[in-house]
């Protein structure tokens, strides 16, 4: 026979029948949240406000901004992180978060990534 999870009778008596659970804040309730803003680099690429100049994602942003492009093994070496996270970082956060014109080609045997430099010229490559 298992135990019940009902707290004993001396406890639910010592409550107020009335009075309900108090929900506290979090400690930093109070300080506002960093809102990104979109920002335009020299090169007229799109940034994210908020990102840390020594953040993985800034050097990613970086190397895919390269005129030359990257491929995922790079990127998995400059960042240490797994193929799959590579693939889910250029879906998730330069596609559809930063909304950037990410071009995949496929030069030498290898895919090549990189973000196009004027969307309005540049379409997708096929994959």
């Amino acid at each position: 026979m298992t135990k019940s999870k009902t707290k004993p009778a001396a406890k639910r008596a010592a409550r107020k029948p009335g009075a309900s659970r108090r929900v506290t804040a979090k400690h930093n309730a109070n300080r506002p949240s960093p809102t990104p803003t979109k920002l335009v680099n020299s090169n007229g690429l799109k940034v994210s406000g908020s990102a840390r100049a020594d953040s993985k994602q800034a050097k990613v942003l970086a190397m895919l901004q390269s005129s030359d492009g990257t491929t995922i093994n790079a990127i998995v070496k400059a960042t240490g992180w797994q193929q799959h996270s590579v693939r889910g970082f250029l879906a998730g956060v330069v596609r559809k978060k930063l909304k950037l014109n990410l071009i995949s080609e496929h030069r030498e045997n290898v895919r090549v990534y990189r973000i196009a430099k004027d969307a309005a010229v540049a379409t997708k490559a096929a994959v």
